[in-house]
């Protein structure tokens, strides 16, 4: 069973950049599609960036030409790049398998975006 660590989370001004990354135990190549999703407080989880195991992209509308994702099979990792950050995307940012799968929920990252 693959194993999922988010890091690279943190307090940002707005205008500001993070690069989060995803971490998993072994090759996600045999997972397919990766996506970083994100829960606000009160909010649902939400999927905001999908990449397919041939780069293939998806965003949500919300992030659309501010955040970039990547992964790098070999090296088992999926990024996020999130740039011009609003603070309307603070919240607790987890990486996943597209559609989601349960047992990879891992404990996630905490973006706060505030001045």
């Amino acid at each position: 069973q693959v194993r999922l660590v988010e890091s690279g989370g943190g307090l940002v001004q707005p205008g500001g950049s993070l690069r989060l990354s995803c971490a998993a135990s072994r090759s996600i190549f045999s997972i397919g599609a990766m996506g970083w999703y994100r829960q606000a407080p009160g909010k649902q989880r939400e999927l905001v960036a999908t990449i397919t195991s041939d780069g293939f992209t998806v965003y949500a509308d919300s992030v659309k030409g501010r955040f970039t994702i990547s992964r790098e099979n070999a090296k088992t990792t999926v990024y996020l790049q999130m740039d011009s950050l609003k603070p309307e995307d603070t919240a607790v940012y987890y990486c996943n398998a597209v559609p989601n799968d349960k047992r990879y929920w891992g404990q996630g990252t905490q973006v706060t975006v505030s001045s």
